[in-house]
Protein backbone atom coordinates (compact mmCIF):
# COMPACT_ATOMS: atom_id res chain seq x y z
CA UNK A 1 0.00 0.00 0.00
CA UNK A 2 1.35 3.40 -0.99
CA UNK A 3 0.92 5.85 1.90
CA UNK A 4 2.27 9.38 1.51
CA UNK A 5 3.41 11.49 4.47
CA UNK A 6 2.89 15.21 3.93
CA UNK A 7 5.35 17.19 6.07
CA UNK A 8 2.98 20.14 6.38
CA UNK A 9 0.24 17.90 7.76
CA UNK A 10 2.69 15.94 9.93
CA UNK A 11 3.69 19.21 11.60
CA UNK A 12 0.13 19.57 12.96
CA UNK A 13 0.70 16.49 15.13
CA UNK A 14 2.44 17.42 18.38
CA UNK A 15 5.36 15.01 18.97
CA UNK A 16 4.67 12.50 21.74
CA UNK A 17 6.81 12.60 24.85
CA UNK A 18 9.07 9.58 25.28
CA UNK A 19 6.81 8.10 27.96
CA UNK A 20 3.69 8.63 25.78
CA UNK A 21 5.36 7.06 22.74
CA UNK A 22 6.48 4.07 24.81
CA UNK A 23 2.95 3.59 26.19
CA UNK A 24 1.45 3.69 22.68
CA UNK A 25 4.07 1.26 21.45
CA UNK A 26 3.32 -1.21 24.25
CA UNK A 27 -0.40 -0.96 23.54
CA UNK A 28 0.02 -1.61 19.82
CA UNK A 29 2.35 -4.56 20.45
CA UNK A 30 -0.07 -6.09 22.95
CA UNK A 31 -3.43 -5.37 21.29
CA UNK A 32 -2.60 -4.55 17.68
CA UNK A 33 -3.73 -1.45 15.81
CA UNK A 34 -7.47 -1.38 16.52
CA UNK A 35 -8.26 2.04 15.03
CA UNK A 36 -7.96 2.49 11.28
CA UNK A 37 -5.57 5.07 9.85
CA UNK A 38 -7.33 7.80 7.86
CA UNK A 39 -6.17 8.68 4.34
CA UNK A 40 -7.07 11.45 1.94
CA UNK A 41 -6.40 9.86 -1.43
CA UNK A 42 -3.00 8.29 -0.57
CA UNK A 43 -1.98 10.90 2.05
CA UNK A 44 -2.08 10.02 5.75
CA UNK A 45 -4.17 12.55 7.70
CA UNK A 46 -4.80 10.77 11.00
CA UNK A 47 -2.68 8.18 12.82
CA UNK A 48 0.89 9.30 12.15
CA UNK A 49 2.36 7.93 15.40
CA UNK A 50 0.51 4.63 15.03
CA UNK A 51 1.72 4.34 11.44
CA UNK A 52 5.35 4.87 12.52
CA UNK A 53 5.14 2.20 15.22
CA UNK A 54 3.26 -0.29 13.03
CA UNK A 55 5.90 0.00 10.33
CA UNK A 56 8.67 -0.35 12.90
CA UNK A 57 7.28 -3.64 14.27
CA UNK A 58 5.41 -4.93 11.18
CA UNK A 59 2.08 -4.61 12.99
CA UNK A 60 -0.91 -5.00 10.62
CA UNK A 61 -3.20 -1.99 10.33
CA UNK A 62 -6.36 -0.98 8.49
CA UNK A 63 -7.01 2.20 6.54
CA UNK A 64 -10.12 4.17 5.66
CA UNK A 65 -10.41 6.94 3.10
CA UNK A 66 -11.94 10.35 3.56
CA UNK A 67 -11.96 11.86 0.08
CA UNK A 68 -14.54 14.54 0.80
CA UNK A 69 -11.91 17.29 0.77
CA UNK A 70 -11.34 19.48 -2.28
CA UNK A 71 -7.92 20.81 -1.30
CA UNK A 72 -5.01 20.41 1.09
CA UNK A 73 -6.35 23.43 3.01
CA UNK A 74 -9.61 21.54 3.63
CA UNK A 75 -7.56 18.67 5.05
CA UNK A 76 -5.57 21.07 7.24
CA UNK A 77 -8.74 22.59 8.68
CA UNK A 78 -10.15 19.11 9.38
CA UNK A 79 -6.93 18.05 11.13
CA UNK A 80 -6.78 21.28 13.13
CA UNK A 81 -10.37 20.87 14.36
CA UNK A 82 -9.64 17.24 15.27
CA UNK A 83 -6.64 18.20 17.36
CA UNK A 84 -8.32 21.21 18.97
CA UNK A 85 -11.02 18.86 20.28
CA UNK A 86 -8.50 16.58 22.03
CA UNK A 87 -7.85 17.16 25.71
CA UNK A 88 -4.32 15.75 25.50
CA UNK A 89 -3.11 18.60 23.26
CA UNK A 90 -1.09 21.23 25.16
CA UNK A 91 -2.17 24.87 25.43
CA UNK A 92 0.83 25.87 23.31
CA UNK A 93 -0.03 23.45 20.53
CA UNK A 94 -3.73 24.44 20.62
CA UNK A 95 -2.72 28.06 20.30
CA UNK A 96 -0.48 27.31 17.32
CA UNK A 97 -3.23 25.29 15.66
CA UNK A 98 -5.83 28.00 16.19
CA UNK A 99 -3.48 30.65 14.77
CA UNK A 100 -2.82 28.42 11.76
CA UNK A 101 -6.57 28.04 11.24
CA UNK A 102 -6.96 31.82 11.37
CA UNK A 103 -4.25 32.16 8.71
CA UNK A 104 -5.94 29.63 6.39
CA UNK A 105 -9.42 31.14 6.86
CA UNK A 106 -8.11 34.70 6.37
CA UNK A 107 -6.18 33.78 3.22
CA UNK A 108 -9.23 31.99 1.79
CA UNK A 109 -11.43 35.00 2.43
CA UNK A 110 -8.88 37.33 0.81
CA UNK A 111 -8.70 35.06 -2.23
CA UNK A 112 -12.50 34.92 -2.53
CA UNK A 113 -12.70 38.71 -2.29
CA UNK A 114 -10.02 39.06 -4.98
CA UNK A 115 -11.74 36.62 -7.32
CA UNK A 116 -15.28 37.92 -6.77
CA UNK A 117 -15.22 41.30 -5.04
CA UNK A 118 -18.60 42.38 -3.69
CA UNK A 119 -20.38 45.22 -5.45
CA UNK A 120 -19.76 48.51 -3.62
CA UNK A 121 -22.73 49.47 -1.50
CA UNK A 122 -21.87 52.32 0.89
CA UNK A 123 -25.26 52.12 2.59
CA UNK A 124 -24.69 48.51 3.55
CA UNK A 125 -21.12 48.76 4.88
CA UNK A 126 -22.07 48.88 8.57
CA UNK A 127 -24.44 45.92 8.32
CA UNK A 128 -21.88 43.51 6.87
CA UNK A 129 -20.82 40.85 9.37
CA UNK A 130 -17.14 40.93 10.32
CA UNK A 131 -14.93 38.30 8.67
CA UNK A 132 -14.60 35.02 10.62
CA UNK A 133 -11.69 34.64 13.02
CA UNK A 134 -11.15 38.38 12.87
CA UNK A 135 -10.15 38.92 16.50
CA UNK A 136 -7.68 37.45 18.94
CA UNK A 137 -10.62 36.61 21.23
CA UNK A 138 -12.11 34.29 18.58
CA UNK A 139 -8.78 32.50 18.18
CA UNK A 140 -8.40 32.19 21.94
CA UNK A 141 -11.92 30.75 22.31
CA UNK A 142 -11.18 28.04 19.73
CA UNK A 143 -7.90 27.19 21.47
CA UNK A 144 -9.55 27.26 24.94
CA UNK A 145 -6.92 29.68 26.26
CA UNK A 146 -6.96 33.37 27.14
CA UNK A 147 -6.42 36.09 24.54
CA UNK A 148 -3.30 37.08 26.50
CA UNK A 149 -1.92 33.55 26.00
CA UNK A 150 -2.57 33.81 22.25
CA UNK A 151 -0.68 37.11 22.24
CA UNK A 152 2.25 35.43 24.00
CA UNK A 153 2.23 32.52 21.53
CA UNK A 154 2.29 35.02 18.65
CA UNK A 155 5.38 36.64 20.19
CA UNK A 156 7.04 33.24 20.50
CA UNK A 157 6.20 32.46 16.86
CA UNK A 158 7.77 35.69 15.67
CA UNK A 159 10.92 35.89 17.79
CA UNK A 160 11.75 32.57 19.51
CA UNK A 161 14.62 30.40 18.32
CA UNK A 162 13.84 26.76 17.41
CA UNK A 163 15.54 25.73 20.66
CA UNK A 164 13.22 27.92 22.73
CA UNK A 165 10.14 26.71 20.85
CA UNK A 166 11.13 23.11 21.58
CA UNK A 167 11.57 24.00 25.27
CA UNK A 168 7.97 25.28 25.34
CA UNK A 169 6.69 22.19 23.51
CA UNK A 170 8.41 19.88 25.99
CA UNK A 171 7.13 21.80 29.00
CA UNK A 172 10.58 22.92 30.14
CA UNK A 173 9.37 26.52 30.19
CA UNK A 174 5.89 28.04 30.40
CA UNK A 175 4.31 30.03 27.57
CA UNK A 176 4.41 33.20 29.67
CA UNK A 177 8.11 32.81 30.52
CA UNK A 178 9.03 31.84 26.95
CA UNK A 179 7.34 34.99 25.59
CA UNK A 180 9.64 37.03 27.80
CA UNK A 181 12.77 35.06 26.88
CA UNK A 182 11.87 35.44 23.19
CA UNK A 183 12.56 39.18 23.47
CA UNK A 184 16.27 38.43 24.09
CA UNK A 185 18.86 38.17 21.28
CA UNK A 186 19.05 34.72 19.68
CA UNK A 187 22.42 33.92 21.26
CA UNK A 188 21.03 34.60 24.75
CA UNK A 189 17.92 32.50 24.06
CA UNK A 190 20.07 29.56 22.95
CA UNK A 191 22.34 29.92 25.99
CA UNK A 192 19.33 30.02 28.34
CA UNK A 193 17.85 26.86 26.81
CA UNK A 194 21.22 25.10 27.06
CA UNK A 195 21.33 26.02 30.75
CA UNK A 196 18.11 24.16 31.47
CA UNK A 197 14.94 25.02 33.38
CA UNK A 198 16.56 27.21 36.08
CA UNK A 199 18.51 29.24 33.55
CA UNK A 200 15.35 29.82 31.49
CA UNK A 201 13.36 30.88 34.55
CA UNK A 202 16.13 33.29 35.56
CA UNK A 203 16.27 34.79 32.05
CA UNK A 204 12.49 35.28 32.04
CA UNK A 205 12.61 36.90 35.50
CA UNK A 206 15.34 39.31 34.40
CA UNK A 207 13.30 40.38 31.36
CA UNK A 208 10.22 40.97 33.55
CA UNK A 209 12.26 43.03 36.02
CA UNK A 210 13.75 45.13 33.20
CA UNK A 211 10.27 45.79 31.81
CA UNK A 212 8.97 46.74 35.26
CA UNK A 213 11.91 49.08 35.84
CA UNK A 214 11.22 50.82 32.54
CA UNK A 215 7.57 51.55 33.35
CA UNK A 216 6.83 55.07 34.63
CA UNK A 217 5.72 55.08 38.26
CA UNK A 218 2.21 56.28 39.07
CA UNK A 219 2.10 59.57 40.96
CA UNK A 220 -0.35 60.53 43.68
CA UNK A 221 -2.13 63.90 44.10
CA UNK A 222 0.93 65.17 45.96
CA UNK A 223 3.21 64.31 43.05
CA UNK A 224 4.94 61.52 44.96
CA UNK A 225 5.29 57.95 43.56
CA UNK A 226 2.44 55.67 44.60
CA UNK A 227 3.16 52.32 46.24
CA UNK A 228 0.76 50.33 44.04
CA UNK A 229 0.69 47.25 46.27
CA UNK A 230 -0.06 49.33 49.34
CA UNK A 231 -2.72 51.27 47.45
CA UNK A 232 -4.39 48.04 46.32
CA UNK A 233 -4.34 46.64 49.86
CA UNK A 234 -5.95 49.84 51.15
CA UNK A 235 -8.58 49.69 48.41
CA UNK A 236 -9.38 46.05 49.26
CA UNK A 237 -9.68 46.93 52.95
CA UNK A 238 -12.04 49.80 52.12
CA UNK A 239 -14.18 47.52 49.95
CA UNK A 240 -14.37 44.94 52.74
CA UNK A 241 -15.51 47.65 55.17
CA UNK A 242 -18.12 48.83 52.68
CA UNK A 243 -19.34 45.26 52.19
CA UNK A 244 -19.66 44.76 55.94
CA UNK A 245 -21.66 48.00 56.21
CA UNK A 246 -23.99 46.95 53.38
CA UNK A 247 -24.55 43.52 54.96
CA UNK A 248 -25.42 45.15 58.28
CA UNK A 249 -27.84 47.56 56.60
CA UNK A 250 -29.38 44.64 54.74
CA UNK A 251 -30.01 42.74 57.98
CA UNK A 252 -31.58 45.84 59.56
CA UNK A 253 -33.93 46.22 56.59
CA UNK A 254 -34.88 42.54 56.77
CA UNK A 255 -35.69 42.94 60.46
CA UNK A 256 -37.85 46.01 59.77
CA UNK A 257 -39.76 44.15 57.07
CA UNK A 258 -40.30 41.20 59.39
CA UNK A 259 -41.61 43.53 62.15
CA UNK A 260 -43.84 45.36 59.67
CA UNK A 261 -45.44 42.05 58.72
CA UNK A 262 -46.34 41.42 62.32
Amino acid sequence: MNITINDQLRAFVDPLADIEYAALERSLLAEGCRDALVLWRDTLIDGHNRYDICRKHDIPFRTVHNNSFDSIEDVMLWMIDNHLARRSVSDFQRGLLALRKKEIVTNRLAQQMAEAPPAPDPDDMDSRPPPPWNTREEVAKAARVSSNTISQIERIQKAATPQLVEAVRSGTISINAAANVASLPESEQIAAVAGGRKELQQAARQVREQKAAGKPKKLGPDGEPVDEKAALRAEIAALKDRMATLLTENEILKQKLANAGN
